[in-house]
Protein backbone atom coordinates (compact mmCIF):
# COMPACT_ATOMS: atom_id res chain seq x y z
CA UNK A 1 0.00 0.00 0.00
CA UNK A 2 1.59 3.31 -1.06
CA UNK A 3 0.44 5.60 1.17
CA UNK A 4 3.37 8.05 1.10
CA UNK A 5 2.22 9.12 -1.80
CA UNK A 6 0.06 12.37 -1.62
CA UNK A 7 -3.39 13.38 -4.06
CA UNK A 8 -6.25 15.70 -4.10
CA UNK A 9 -9.54 14.89 -4.20
CA UNK A 10 -11.76 17.44 -5.85
CA UNK A 11 -14.78 17.36 -7.98
CA UNK A 12 -15.00 17.80 -11.45
CA UNK A 13 -17.71 18.69 -13.56
CA UNK A 14 -17.14 19.16 -17.53
CA UNK A 15 -20.37 18.89 -19.87
CA UNK A 16 -19.41 18.83 -23.36
CA UNK A 17 -16.81 16.59 -24.98
CA UNK A 18 -14.05 16.70 -26.62
CA UNK A 19 -16.32 15.79 -30.26
CA UNK A 20 -19.19 17.86 -29.22
CA UNK A 21 -16.76 21.04 -28.55
CA UNK A 22 -15.27 20.37 -32.14
CA UNK A 23 -18.93 20.43 -33.71
CA UNK A 24 -20.42 23.50 -31.45
CA UNK A 25 -17.00 25.34 -32.98
CA UNK A 26 -17.27 24.02 -36.54
CA UNK A 27 -21.36 25.23 -36.84
CA UNK A 28 -20.39 28.39 -35.05
CA UNK A 29 -17.43 29.22 -37.78
CA UNK A 30 -20.19 28.11 -40.61
CA UNK A 31 -23.00 30.60 -39.00
CA UNK A 32 -20.07 33.34 -39.31
CA UNK A 33 -19.02 32.55 -42.78
CA UNK A 34 -22.18 32.31 -44.26
CA UNK A 35 -24.67 34.01 -41.72
CA UNK A 36 -22.52 36.54 -40.91
CA UNK A 37 -23.16 39.54 -38.32
CA UNK A 38 -24.36 42.99 -38.72
CA UNK A 39 -21.76 45.65 -37.34
CA UNK A 40 -23.24 48.93 -37.49
CA UNK A 41 -20.31 51.17 -37.17
CA UNK A 42 -18.74 52.33 -40.33
CA UNK A 43 -15.00 51.94 -39.33
CA UNK A 44 -15.46 48.40 -37.34
CA UNK A 45 -16.47 47.35 -40.59
CA UNK A 46 -13.77 49.05 -42.99
CA UNK A 47 -11.31 46.75 -40.77
CA UNK A 48 -12.65 43.77 -41.32
CA UNK A 49 -12.82 44.41 -44.90
CA UNK A 50 -9.07 45.17 -44.49
CA UNK A 51 -9.09 41.68 -42.54
CA UNK A 52 -10.21 39.93 -45.22
CA UNK A 53 -14.25 39.69 -44.14
CA UNK A 54 -16.84 39.78 -46.92
CA UNK A 55 -19.19 42.91 -46.45
CA UNK A 56 -23.11 41.99 -47.73
CA UNK A 57 -25.63 44.62 -47.92
CA UNK A 58 -27.14 46.12 -45.10
CA UNK A 59 -24.11 45.85 -42.73
CA UNK A 60 -23.79 41.91 -42.87
CA UNK A 61 -20.08 41.07 -42.71
CA UNK A 62 -19.09 37.64 -43.59
CA UNK A 63 -16.37 36.05 -41.28
CA UNK A 64 -14.00 33.76 -42.43
CA UNK A 65 -13.08 30.85 -39.68
CA UNK A 66 -9.50 31.45 -40.41
CA UNK A 67 -9.86 34.96 -39.05
CA UNK A 68 -11.39 33.77 -36.07
CA UNK A 69 -9.17 31.07 -34.79
CA UNK A 70 -6.46 33.78 -35.82
CA UNK A 71 -8.22 36.38 -33.17
CA UNK A 72 -8.64 33.69 -31.09
CA UNK A 73 -5.39 32.70 -30.33
CA UNK A 74 -4.03 36.36 -29.93
CA UNK A 75 -6.50 37.02 -26.95
CA UNK A 76 -4.61 36.84 -23.49
CA UNK A 77 -5.36 33.57 -21.52
CA UNK A 78 -4.69 35.46 -18.61
CA UNK A 79 -5.65 38.88 -17.01
CA UNK A 80 -4.79 40.51 -13.53
CA UNK A 81 -6.81 42.87 -11.80
CA UNK A 82 -6.05 44.99 -9.33
CA UNK A 83 -7.58 46.83 -6.02
CA UNK A 84 -7.23 50.25 -5.96
CA UNK A 85 -4.57 49.85 -3.50
CA UNK A 86 -2.02 48.45 -5.67
CA UNK A 87 -2.56 45.40 -4.69
CA UNK A 88 -3.39 42.34 -6.84
CA UNK A 89 -6.87 40.89 -6.46
CA UNK A 90 -8.06 38.54 -9.05
CA UNK A 91 -6.44 36.20 -11.64
CA UNK A 92 -8.87 35.18 -14.21
CA UNK A 93 -7.30 32.11 -16.01
CA UNK A 94 -7.45 28.54 -16.22
CA UNK A 95 -9.65 27.28 -13.76
CA UNK A 96 -10.06 29.88 -11.02
CA UNK A 97 -12.96 31.19 -10.37
CA UNK A 98 -14.00 34.97 -8.73
CA UNK A 99 -17.35 35.68 -7.62
CA UNK A 100 -18.99 39.52 -7.34
CA UNK A 101 -21.99 41.42 -7.72
CA UNK A 102 -23.92 42.87 -10.88
CA UNK A 103 -24.96 46.12 -12.12
CA UNK A 104 -27.99 48.20 -12.69
CA UNK A 105 -30.86 46.54 -10.84
CA UNK A 106 -34.06 49.02 -11.30
CA UNK A 107 -35.40 47.92 -7.94
CA UNK A 108 -33.94 47.74 -4.06
CA UNK A 109 -35.54 46.32 -1.39
CA UNK A 110 -35.62 48.80 1.20
CA UNK A 111 -33.87 47.67 4.61
CA UNK A 112 -36.02 49.59 6.60
CA UNK A 113 -39.08 48.94 5.19
CA UNK A 114 -39.00 45.80 3.49
CA UNK A 115 -40.42 47.58 0.12
CA UNK A 116 -39.77 47.42 -3.00
CA UNK A 117 -38.92 50.89 -4.44
CA UNK A 118 -36.94 52.14 -7.42
CA UNK A 119 -32.82 52.26 -6.76
CA UNK A 120 -30.94 55.20 -5.53
CA UNK A 121 -27.34 56.05 -5.60
CA UNK A 122 -27.49 55.30 -1.76
CA UNK A 123 -28.12 52.15 -2.80
CA UNK A 124 -25.23 51.50 -5.23
CA UNK A 125 -23.31 52.98 -1.63
CA UNK A 126 -24.01 50.35 0.43
CA UNK A 127 -24.33 47.33 -1.89
CA UNK A 128 -20.10 48.68 -2.29
CA UNK A 129 -19.90 48.92 1.46
CA UNK A 130 -21.47 45.35 2.31
CA UNK A 131 -19.59 43.78 -0.80
CA UNK A 132 -15.99 45.45 0.16
CA UNK A 133 -16.74 43.76 3.81
CA UNK A 134 -17.23 40.20 2.42
CA UNK A 135 -14.71 38.00 2.18
CA UNK A 136 -16.30 36.17 -0.18
CA UNK A 137 -17.20 39.35 -2.49
CA UNK A 138 -14.27 39.39 -4.78
CA UNK A 139 -15.31 42.12 -6.82
CA UNK A 140 -17.81 45.25 -6.83
CA UNK A 141 -20.26 46.66 -8.77
CA UNK A 142 -23.48 49.24 -9.18
CA UNK A 143 -26.36 46.60 -7.94
CA UNK A 144 -28.62 49.01 -8.97
CA UNK A 145 -29.19 51.81 -11.69
CA UNK A 146 -29.93 55.47 -9.56
CA UNK A 147 -32.95 56.82 -10.60
CA UNK A 148 -32.30 59.61 -8.03
CA UNK A 149 -28.96 60.30 -10.50
CA UNK A 150 -29.15 62.66 -13.84
CA UNK A 151 -30.15 60.07 -16.48
CA UNK A 152 -26.61 60.86 -18.56
CA UNK A 153 -24.65 60.58 -15.00
CA UNK A 154 -26.05 57.51 -13.78
CA UNK A 155 -23.06 55.24 -14.46
CA UNK A 156 -20.60 57.88 -13.46
CA UNK A 157 -22.04 58.46 -10.24
CA UNK A 158 -22.09 54.91 -9.81
CA UNK A 159 -18.53 54.41 -10.35
CA UNK A 160 -17.77 57.51 -8.36
CA UNK A 161 -19.82 55.87 -5.69
CA UNK A 162 -18.30 52.92 -6.05
CA UNK A 163 -14.75 53.58 -5.63
CA UNK A 164 -15.88 55.77 -2.28
CA UNK A 165 -16.69 52.75 -0.89
CA UNK A 166 -14.90 50.19 -1.79
CA UNK A 167 -11.24 49.23 -2.57
CA UNK A 168 -12.21 46.24 -4.50
CA UNK A 169 -12.03 45.64 -8.37
CA UNK A 170 -15.22 47.50 -10.05
CA UNK A 171 -17.13 45.45 -12.64
CA UNK A 172 -19.04 48.63 -14.80
CA UNK A 173 -21.26 49.42 -17.31
CA UNK A 174 -21.46 52.66 -19.23
CA UNK A 175 -24.03 54.30 -21.62
CA UNK A 176 -21.97 55.47 -24.18
CA UNK A 177 -18.60 56.44 -25.57
CA UNK A 178 -19.06 59.55 -23.67
CA UNK A 179 -19.48 58.44 -19.95
CA UNK A 180 -16.87 55.21 -20.10
CA UNK A 181 -14.54 58.25 -21.06
CA UNK A 182 -15.04 59.77 -17.70
CA UNK A 183 -15.16 56.93 -15.43
CA UNK A 184 -11.71 56.03 -17.03
CA UNK A 185 -10.60 58.97 -16.07
CA UNK A 186 -12.07 58.87 -12.60
CA UNK A 187 -10.10 55.03 -12.55
CA UNK A 188 -6.90 57.15 -13.49
CA UNK A 189 -7.13 59.77 -10.70
CA UNK A 190 -7.27 56.50 -8.38
CA UNK A 191 -4.33 54.77 -9.53
CA UNK A 192 -2.10 57.78 -10.19
CA UNK A 193 -2.24 58.04 -13.86
CA UNK A 194 -3.72 56.29 -16.96
CA UNK A 195 0.07 54.34 -17.47
CA UNK A 196 0.13 53.31 -13.95
CA UNK A 197 -4.34 51.77 -14.49
CA UNK A 198 -2.87 50.15 -17.70
CA UNK A 199 -0.25 48.56 -15.72
CA UNK A 200 -2.64 47.63 -12.94
CA UNK A 201 -6.78 47.64 -14.02
CA UNK A 202 -9.02 47.70 -11.50
CA UNK A 203 -12.08 47.76 -13.36
CA UNK A 204 -13.88 45.58 -15.79
CA UNK A 205 -16.34 47.34 -18.59
CA UNK A 206 -19.13 45.19 -19.75
CA UNK A 207 -20.84 45.09 -22.75
CA UNK A 208 -22.90 43.42 -25.14
CA UNK A 209 -23.40 43.14 -28.80
CA UNK A 210 -27.84 42.85 -29.44
CA UNK A 211 -28.75 39.49 -30.15
CA UNK A 212 -29.20 38.03 -32.59
CA UNK A 213 -25.72 38.44 -34.60
CA UNK A 214 -25.95 42.26 -34.21
CA UNK A 215 -22.65 44.73 -32.94
CA UNK A 216 -24.39 47.84 -32.26
CA UNK A 217 -22.80 51.60 -33.15
CA UNK A 218 -22.53 52.18 -29.31
CA UNK A 219 -21.09 48.90 -28.21
CA UNK A 220 -18.78 48.87 -31.00
CA UNK A 221 -17.50 52.13 -29.65
CA UNK A 222 -16.68 51.05 -26.08
CA UNK A 223 -14.78 47.82 -27.54
CA UNK A 224 -12.56 49.57 -29.24
CA UNK A 225 -11.74 52.42 -26.49
CA UNK A 226 -11.20 49.36 -23.93
CA UNK A 227 -8.73 47.65 -26.71
CA UNK A 228 -6.90 50.77 -27.23
CA UNK A 229 -6.85 52.33 -23.36
CA UNK A 230 -5.76 48.47 -22.42
CA UNK A 231 -9.19 48.13 -20.48
CA UNK A 232 -10.27 44.22 -19.21
CA UNK A 233 -13.77 44.53 -21.70
CA UNK A 234 -16.11 41.56 -20.94
CA UNK A 235 -18.14 41.69 -24.21
CA UNK A 236 -20.61 38.86 -23.70
CA UNK A 237 -24.07 38.47 -25.87
CA UNK A 238 -27.25 38.06 -23.76
CA UNK A 239 -29.96 36.40 -25.42
CA UNK A 240 -33.51 34.88 -24.30
CA UNK A 241 -34.22 31.45 -25.96
CA UNK A 242 -36.64 31.69 -27.85
CA UNK A 243 -37.04 35.11 -28.57
CA UNK A 244 -33.82 36.78 -29.65
CA UNK A 245 -32.26 33.25 -30.07
CA UNK A 246 -33.61 30.03 -30.76
CA UNK A 247 -35.57 28.15 -28.37
CA UNK A 248 -33.23 24.87 -28.78
CA UNK A 249 -30.14 25.38 -26.04
CA UNK A 250 -27.97 23.99 -29.32
CA UNK A 251 -29.06 26.45 -31.33
CA UNK A 252 -29.57 29.50 -29.09
CA UNK A 253 -25.49 28.54 -28.13
CA UNK A 254 -24.63 28.48 -31.46
CA UNK A 255 -26.04 32.06 -32.11
CA UNK A 256 -24.45 32.72 -28.59
CA UNK A 257 -20.85 31.69 -29.74
CA UNK A 258 -21.06 33.39 -32.69
CA UNK A 259 -21.98 36.77 -31.34
CA UNK A 260 -19.30 36.42 -28.54
CA UNK A 261 -16.42 35.38 -31.18
CA UNK A 262 -17.18 37.95 -33.45
CA UNK A 263 -16.80 40.47 -30.94
CA UNK A 264 -13.04 38.63 -29.98
CA UNK A 265 -12.54 39.29 -33.94
CA UNK A 266 -13.08 42.97 -33.65
CA UNK A 267 -11.51 43.56 -30.50
CA UNK A 268 -8.44 41.84 -31.58
CA UNK A 269 -8.29 42.74 -34.80
CA UNK A 270 -8.21 46.83 -32.92
CA UNK A 271 -5.77 46.01 -30.76
CA UNK A 272 -3.77 42.47 -30.36
CA UNK A 273 -3.41 40.98 -27.22
CA UNK A 274 -5.47 43.88 -25.55
CA UNK A 275 -7.37 41.68 -22.44
CA UNK A 276 -11.01 40.41 -23.04
CA UNK A 277 -13.26 38.42 -20.84
CA UNK A 278 -16.06 36.27 -23.27
CA UNK A 279 -18.35 34.11 -23.30
CA UNK A 280 -22.36 33.94 -23.66
CA UNK A 281 -25.48 33.91 -21.26
CA UNK A 282 -28.73 32.26 -22.00
CA UNK A 283 -31.55 33.01 -20.29
CA UNK A 284 -35.10 31.65 -21.09
CA UNK A 285 -38.07 33.49 -22.34
CA UNK A 286 -40.96 31.91 -20.68
CA UNK A 287 -43.51 31.41 -22.92
CA UNK A 288 -46.58 31.44 -20.65
CA UNK A 289 -45.23 34.44 -18.39
CA UNK A 290 -43.32 36.09 -20.61
CA UNK A 291 -40.58 36.72 -18.02
CA UNK A 292 -36.90 36.63 -19.19
CA UNK A 293 -36.02 33.93 -16.90
CA UNK A 294 -32.49 33.71 -14.98
CA UNK A 295 -33.08 31.06 -12.32
CA UNK A 296 -33.73 27.76 -14.87
CA UNK A 297 -31.65 24.96 -15.40
CA UNK A 298 -31.14 25.61 -19.24
CA UNK A 299 -29.42 28.35 -18.01
CA UNK A 300 -27.05 26.74 -15.85
CA UNK A 301 -26.21 24.57 -18.86
CA UNK A 302 -25.71 27.26 -21.45
CA UNK A 303 -23.35 28.15 -19.06
CA UNK A 304 -21.60 24.74 -18.87
CA UNK A 305 -21.33 24.64 -22.25
CA UNK A 306 -20.17 28.18 -22.77
CA UNK A 307 -17.36 27.57 -19.79
CA UNK A 308 -16.30 24.16 -21.90
CA UNK A 309 -15.52 26.04 -25.12
CA UNK A 310 -14.14 29.10 -23.52
CA UNK A 311 -11.58 26.57 -21.92
CA UNK A 312 -10.74 25.13 -25.01
CA UNK A 313 -10.46 28.20 -26.39
CA UNK A 314 -8.25 29.49 -23.74
CA UNK A 315 -9.79 33.05 -23.35
CA UNK A 316 -10.94 33.71 -19.91
CA UNK A 317 -14.69 33.29 -19.15
CA UNK A 318 -17.59 34.84 -17.62
CA UNK A 319 -20.46 33.46 -16.01
CA UNK A 320 -23.60 34.10 -13.53
CA UNK A 321 -24.73 32.51 -10.35
CA UNK A 322 -26.05 33.72 -7.13
CA UNK A 323 -29.75 34.48 -9.14
CA UNK A 324 -32.80 33.75 -8.91
CA UNK A 325 -36.21 34.61 -10.14
CA UNK A 326 -37.87 35.52 -6.73
CA UNK A 327 -38.70 38.70 -6.03
CA UNK A 328 -37.60 38.57 -2.11
CA UNK A 329 -35.95 36.70 0.07
CA UNK A 330 -37.02 33.28 0.48
CA UNK A 331 -36.73 29.30 -0.03
CA UNK A 332 -36.60 29.70 -3.48
CA UNK A 333 -33.75 32.37 -4.06
CA UNK A 334 -31.61 30.15 -1.65
CA UNK A 335 -32.61 27.00 -3.74
CA UNK A 336 -31.74 29.03 -7.08
CA UNK A 337 -28.56 30.95 -5.60
CA UNK A 338 -26.98 27.72 -4.49
CA UNK A 339 -27.04 25.94 -7.79
CA UNK A 340 -26.23 28.16 -9.70
CA UNK A 341 -22.97 28.74 -7.34
CA UNK A 342 -22.43 25.16 -7.22
CA UNK A 343 -22.47 24.62 -10.98
CA UNK A 344 -20.54 28.03 -11.88
CA UNK A 345 -17.51 26.41 -9.44
CA UNK A 346 -17.12 23.31 -11.02
CA UNK A 347 -17.79 24.73 -14.31
CA UNK A 348 -14.39 26.97 -13.89
CA UNK A 349 -15.93 29.80 -15.21
CA UNK A 350 -13.42 32.79 -14.43
CA UNK A 351 -15.84 36.18 -13.70
CA UNK A 352 -19.23 35.15 -12.33
CA UNK A 353 -20.92 38.15 -12.03
CA UNK A 354 -24.94 38.94 -10.75
CA UNK A 355 -24.72 37.74 -7.28
CA UNK A 356 -27.39 38.38 -4.97
CA UNK A 357 -29.61 39.31 -7.96
CA UNK A 358 -33.33 38.62 -7.38
CA UNK A 359 -36.34 39.54 -9.55
CA UNK A 360 -35.05 38.20 -13.06
CA UNK A 361 -32.23 40.85 -12.71
CA UNK A 362 -34.69 43.45 -11.37
CA UNK A 363 -34.08 43.57 -7.77
CA UNK A 364 -31.45 44.19 -5.43
CA UNK A 365 -31.30 43.69 -1.37
CA UNK A 366 -27.89 44.21 0.34
CA UNK A 367 -28.78 41.29 2.72
CA UNK A 368 -29.08 39.09 -0.43
CA UNK A 369 -25.23 39.65 -1.13
CA UNK A 370 -24.57 38.61 2.50
CA UNK A 371 -26.14 35.46 1.90
CA UNK A 372 -24.72 34.44 -1.03
CA UNK A 373 -21.50 35.53 0.25
CA UNK A 374 -22.19 32.55 2.51
CA UNK A 375 -23.27 29.93 0.20
CA UNK A 376 -20.11 30.91 -2.10
CA UNK A 377 -18.03 30.12 1.10
CA UNK A 378 -20.05 26.66 0.97
CA UNK A 379 -18.97 26.07 -2.44
CA UNK A 380 -15.24 27.01 -2.33
CA UNK A 381 -15.00 24.55 0.42
CA UNK A 382 -16.28 21.87 -1.44
CA UNK A 383 -14.31 22.72 -4.54
CA UNK A 384 -11.07 22.36 -2.63
CA UNK A 385 -11.78 19.13 -2.06
CA UNK A 386 -9.62 16.90 0.21
CA UNK A 387 -5.99 15.67 0.52
CA UNK A 388 -4.84 12.16 0.76
CA UNK A 389 -1.39 11.49 2.09
CA UNK A 390 0.53 10.17 5.31
CA UNK A 391 -0.81 13.28 7.83
CA UNK A 392 -4.32 13.61 6.45
CA UNK A 393 -4.86 9.18 6.66
CA UNK A 394 -3.85 9.60 10.14
CA UNK A 395 -2.56 5.95 10.45
CA UNK A 396 -0.74 6.89 13.57
CA UNK A 397 -3.57 8.54 15.25
CA UNK A 398 -5.83 5.64 14.63
CA UNK A 399 -3.40 3.03 15.42
CA UNK A 400 -2.32 5.08 18.88
CA UNK A 401 -6.06 5.10 20.07
CA UNK A 402 -7.39 2.09 18.35
CA UNK A 403 -11.18 0.77 18.93
CA UNK A 404 -13.19 3.29 21.28
CA UNK A 405 -11.09 6.01 20.62
CA UNK A 406 -11.22 9.73 21.79
CA UNK A 407 -9.45 12.08 19.02
CA UNK A 408 -11.15 15.46 20.04
CA UNK A 409 -8.04 15.95 22.76
CA UNK A 410 -5.46 14.65 20.14
CA UNK A 411 -3.14 17.33 18.85
CA UNK A 412 -3.82 16.16 14.91
CA UNK A 413 -7.36 17.00 15.73
CA UNK A 414 -5.95 20.77 16.90
CA UNK A 415 -3.53 21.19 14.28
CA UNK A 416 -6.15 20.02 11.26
CA UNK A 417 -9.77 20.87 12.32
CA UNK A 418 -9.22 24.46 11.15
CA UNK A 419 -8.47 23.64 7.90
CA UNK A 420 -10.64 20.55 7.40
CA UNK A 421 -13.81 22.01 8.54
CA UNK A 422 -15.60 25.20 6.83
CA UNK A 423 -16.99 27.58 9.42
CA UNK A 424 -20.54 29.01 8.38
CA UNK A 425 -21.01 32.45 9.70
CA UNK A 426 -25.03 32.64 9.77
CA UNK A 427 -26.29 28.92 9.15
CA UNK A 428 -27.20 27.55 12.00
CA UNK A 429 -25.13 24.94 13.72
CA UNK A 430 -26.55 25.50 17.30
CA UNK A 431 -28.57 22.76 19.54
CA UNK A 432 -32.26 23.11 18.86
CA UNK A 433 -32.43 24.33 22.49
CA UNK A 434 -29.67 27.02 22.36
CA UNK A 435 -31.19 28.42 18.76
CA UNK A 436 -34.81 28.66 20.64
CA UNK A 437 -32.99 30.17 23.50
CA UNK A 438 -31.15 32.79 20.97
CA UNK A 439 -34.83 33.82 19.19
CA UNK A 440 -35.81 31.07 16.87
CA UNK A 441 -33.74 33.26 14.09
CA UNK A 442 -33.83 32.31 10.51
CA UNK A 443 -31.12 32.71 8.26
CA UNK A 444 -32.62 35.53 6.82
CA UNK A 445 -33.41 37.44 9.72
CA UNK A 446 -29.51 36.82 10.51
CA UNK A 447 -28.39 38.24 7.24
CA UNK A 448 -30.27 41.24 7.63
CA UNK A 449 -28.62 41.83 11.38
CA UNK A 450 -25.86 41.67 10.17
CA UNK A 451 -26.18 43.80 6.84
CA UNK A 452 -27.50 46.32 9.21
CA UNK A 453 -24.33 45.82 11.52
CA UNK A 454 -21.97 46.48 8.23
CA UNK A 455 -23.39 49.39 7.22
CA UNK A 456 -23.42 51.03 10.42
CA UNK A 457 -19.88 50.10 11.21
CA UNK A 458 -17.77 48.98 8.11
CA UNK A 459 -15.07 52.02 7.23
CA UNK A 460 -13.78 51.12 3.94
CA UNK A 461 -10.28 52.41 3.39
CA UNK A 462 -11.09 55.86 2.16
CA UNK A 463 -9.71 57.90 -0.98
CA UNK A 464 -7.01 60.46 -0.12
CA UNK A 465 -8.16 64.30 -0.21
CA UNK A 466 -6.57 64.91 -3.62
CA UNK A 467 -8.45 62.42 -5.20
CA UNK A 468 -11.46 63.03 -3.83
CA UNK A 469 -10.85 66.66 -5.31
CA UNK A 470 -10.62 65.17 -8.38
CA UNK A 471 -13.07 63.02 -8.34
CA UNK A 472 -15.59 65.73 -7.60
CA UNK A 473 -14.04 68.07 -10.44
CA UNK A 474 -14.56 65.44 -13.01
CA UNK A 475 -18.07 64.40 -12.04
CA UNK A 476 -18.76 67.75 -11.95
CA UNK A 477 -17.10 68.79 -15.49
CA UNK A 478 -19.05 65.68 -16.93
CA UNK A 479 -22.19 67.89 -15.87
CA UNK A 480 -21.78 70.42 -18.16
CA UNK A 481 -20.08 68.05 -21.51
CA UNK A 482 -22.70 65.57 -21.30
CA UNK A 483 -25.94 67.57 -20.52
CA UNK A 484 -27.43 67.09 -23.72
CA UNK A 485 -25.60 63.78 -24.84
CA UNK A 486 -28.00 61.45 -26.37
CA UNK A 487 -26.34 58.02 -26.34
CA UNK A 488 -26.01 55.67 -29.55
CA UNK A 489 -27.48 52.18 -28.84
Amino acid sequence: MHIGLKSQCVPTYRLLTEDQINHLHRATLELLESVGVRVLYPDAVDMLAGAGCRVMPNNIVRIPGSLVEACIKTAPSGITIYNRLGNEAMRLEGRRTVFGMGTDLTHTIDMESGRIRQSRINDVANAAKVGDALEDIDFIASYALPYDSPVNLMYIDSFKTELENSVKPIFYTAAGIEDIQVIHEMAAVVMGGKDALRNKPIHIHYAEPLSPLTHSTGAIQKLFFCADNGVPVNYTPGMMSGASAPVTLAGAIAVGNAEALSGIVLHQLRAKGAPIISGFGMSTFDMKTLACVYGCPEYRLALSACADLFHYYGIPVWGTAGVSDAHCIDQQAGMEWAISLMTAVQDGANLVHDVGYLGQGMVGHPAALVMCAEIIGYVRRMAKGFTIDADHLALDVIRELGPGGDFLSTDHTFDFFRKEHWQPHLCNRQTLDNWMDQGEKTWAEKAIEKTKDILANHRPVPLGSDVRSSLNALRQQAEIDLKHTRFDA
